[in-house]
């Protein structure tokens, strides 16, 4: 009782000090002249992303390499298939032009250099440096092309957004406050997953992929769901790519950079590196059709990541449907969902709706 108890503890602790340093770091932004969207691109996706990254610096630095690689590829392909999907299901989502043409090809240019960089078997120094440095140059981009001064300057005037001295601190000491119940959420949650590995005898792969990938990605999933329901829902899918940008640049890049080396497994690079890389490609044909995610599309995700999911859990216990599953995604369902958002796609073009 104690290990779970020490579990959702560290749960928590993961998603309410994700909470308070996005609230105080975006104030920060928007004080200082950041628009909503790059608000949403930077400083609340690094902040929803935040319990990846306490997850996979503990991981890494205490040797546990195959929890820190599975949760970041794990959470990239729940923040697409589950969040959006299930946000798509509640309503049709919205998807910005700029996304389209920016974000959403800097998150499959980046899935395919982290699956690159992967390919030895470990993610070194100066694969971190590389991505750090990707990372560091795509912020600087965000900031110049998104900044109120260039994005907005043909809009109405909103208030300058200025902050006392008083609430900066606060809102420093808040952003504070939130790395602080971060570290200490990360250190908790990978202490007792070491443990239910071991009991269980499943491997830490198969538990970051799921269960650890699923608790880290919680800050993505309410934020999403929440601005569908605020009808905010271009920001739902903004706050979904940005989160895989950083989970790759920033968070694979720093446990690399900092911990020397994390090793990938081959079960990780022949199958879960090209699940992720798979899911954001996909999004191409899916949001640059009229530039919405219709309904039925997001109950697709949803089942691809029900068939994800039971494959990792089938292929954990060594049940011999596994390979059956497999064959039948391999071969049917995904070359018929490439066949349909093919004809999709095209038709969007012909009409002008792309």
């Amino acid at each position: 009782m104690g290990l779970i108890a020490l579990f959702v503890a560290g749960l928590v602790l993961l998603v309410l000090g994700a909470d308070v340093l996005v609230r105080g770091a975006s104030q920060l932004a928007r004080a200082a002249g950041l628009t909503p969207l790059v608000v949403g691109l930077t400083v609340v996706a690094f902040g929803t992303s935040a319990p990846e990254l306490a997850v996979a610096l503990r991981s890494a630095f205490t040797g546990q390499n195959d929890l820190a690689v599975g949760n970041i590829v794990g959470s990239n392909i729940f923040n697409i298939l589950f969040v959006l999907g299930l946000s798509s299901l509640v309503l049709p989502m919205v998807v910005s032009r700029q996304l389209v043409v920016r974000d959403v090809p800097v998150m499959v240019a980046v899935s395919f250099l982290a699956w690159g960089l992967a390919l030895d078997g470990a993610i070194d120094h100066l694969d971190g440096a590389v991505l750090l440095a990707i990372g560091i140059g795509y912020i600087l981009w965000l900031i110049r092309v998104g900044s109120k001064n260039h994005e907005d300057r043909d809009r109405p005037k909103r208030s300058s957004g200025r902050m006392t001295a008083t609430n900066a601190a606060l809102n420093l000491a808040l952003a504070a406050a939130g790395a602080i119940m971060l570290v200490l959420g990360a250190d908790w949650l990978v202490d007792s997953v070491s443990v239910f590995a071991t009991r269980l005898g499943v491997s830490q792969l198969v538990i970051g992929l799921t269960v650890v990938a699923v608790g880290t990605s919680l800050p993505e999933a309410a934020t999403s769901l929440v601005a569908v329901l605020r009808n905010e829902r271009d920001i739902a899918v903004g706050n979904a790519v940005g989160s895989n940008i950083f989970n790759l640049v920033w968070v694979l890049g720093a446990a690399g950079l900092l911990s020397g080396q994390v090793e990938v497994s081959a079960t990780a690079l022949a199958l879960d590196f090209p699940v992720m890389l798979a899911v954001a490609v996909v999004c191409v044909p899916v949001f640059f059709c009229g530039h919405v995610i219709k309904r039925w599309e997001g109950g697709a995700f949803l089942g691809y990541y029900a068939v994800y999911t039971t494959y990792l859990v089938l292929g954990a216990v060594g049940s011999p449907a596994t390979a059956p599953l497999g064959w039948f995604v391999f071969w049917i369902a995904v070359p018929l969902t490439a066949a349909v958002l093919v004809v999709s796609a095209t038709r969007a073009w012909r009409t002008g709706n792309a």
